[in-house]
């Protein structure tokens, strides 16, 4: 079976509210999960959610935009110790600068958050009144034995959930579980195969589903293999300067999913790889391809050709180090972000 295929298989297996577990095969995913617990015993108990940074972001003139952080201890920044170092404040200076407008932030999410546990932060979020939702989610899956297709059907409901009340949705998908230090070889590689099946089948669901997706794992995964200062002291979760890569590397999408910054309204550039694919080869090409955004798209007028849904194949340029600052409400004072943040 081509690995499009098996995307797509285990994309349709949560839309339907089958098991999918076949397609990675029980006894390869019992290994996996064994290898979790292990893993979550070497690393130990998560002690404490780190400081939120919900609030005004940017000082410009305007309407606020505000963004949704959603999803587990990626989202929420574990491991930080201020919250300027969370992925939710760098995500909101950042784009705060590409908009020359204020954004606000609303953080909801939740250290130890599985797929299941999206539904109570989206009520939540949803209160805000949201224009644009970034969600990091899926690796607590792994941990709690859920099956694939259940993490992806409650991925898809969640960005359905938010596409219908006008919220722009960008999801970072599986980060690669072979990149885990305490798992170690040759469950390393098992680990790594099953991450990206499972990417590429987040990728179909959130971009049927009206969202766009980054490639969090084939981004992230040559940096944190050479450089171990982005790990964190558990050796599982980033460091800060880990989280701002990957702050970094969805601040792109995040501005071009609400119209803003300079790619916004560009076509796909052939020369840098960048193309229009039905969404299964889009999806696969996306885990292979550093920091590769999906979207859905149109050819000749129509969604969809004769295998699926087009998709755009995209690989947004980083922008400049933003000097960003936090707006109190009653705008009397700041604190600064650093320069180096996003770069």
């Amino acid at each position: 079976m081509s690995k499009a295929r098996a995307a797509r298989k285990l994309a349709q297996a949560a839309a339907f509210g089958g098991g999918g577990l076949g397609l990675i095969g029980a006894t390869l995913y019992g290994v996996l999960t064994a290898e979790a617990r292990y893993a979550a015993r070497v690393i130990g108990p998560m002690k404490e959610h780190p400081a939120r940074g919900d609030g005004l972001y940017g000082r410009y003139p305007g309407h606020p935009i505000t963004l949704a952080m959603i999803g587990d201890s990626s989202a929420a920044g574990y491991g930080t110790t201020a919250p300027e170092e969370t992925p939710g404040v760098l995500l909101a200076s950042g784009l705060a600068e590409l908009a020359q407008r204020p954004v606000r932030l609303v953080d909801v999410s939740k250290v130890g958050a599985k797929s299941s546990d999206l539904a109570p932060q989206i009520d939540t979020a949803l209160l805000s009144g949201p224009h644009v939702a970034a969600i990091l989610i899926g690796a607590n899956d792994v941990k709690s034995q859920m099956r694939p297709s259940e993490s992806v059907r409650l991925l898809d409901a969640a960005v359905r959930r938010l596409r219908a009340a006008n919220c722009e949705v960008v999801v970072g998908t599986c980060p690669d579980l072979g990149l885990v230090q305490p798992i170690v070889p040759p469950l390393k590689q098992v680990a790594r195969s099953w991450s990206r099946r499972l990417a590429a089948a987040q990728t179909i669901a959130v971009v049927e589903a009206g969202g766009r997706t980054v490639s969090m794992g084939s981004l992230l995964s040559d940096a944190f293999r050479k450089d171990p200062s982005l790990w964190g002291p558990d050796r599982f979760h980033p460091s800060v300067t880990g989280y701002a890569a990957a702050a970094a590397a969805l601040l792109p999408s995040v501005a071009a999913a609400v119209g803003v910054g300079p790619e916004s309204f560009i076509h796909p550039e052939p020369f840098r790889g960048e193309a229009v694919l039905p969404i299964a080869k889009a999806a696969v090409e996306a885990v292979r391809t550093a920091g590769t955004e999906v979207a859905a798209t149109k050819v000749a007028g129509r969604e969809r050709g004769p295998r699926g849904r087009w998709a755009e194949l995209r690989h947004r340029r980083r922008h400049p180090k933003p000097e960003v600052a936090k707006q109190p409400d009653d705008g009397l004072a700041a604190t600064d972000v650093p320069a180096d943040a996003l770069s």
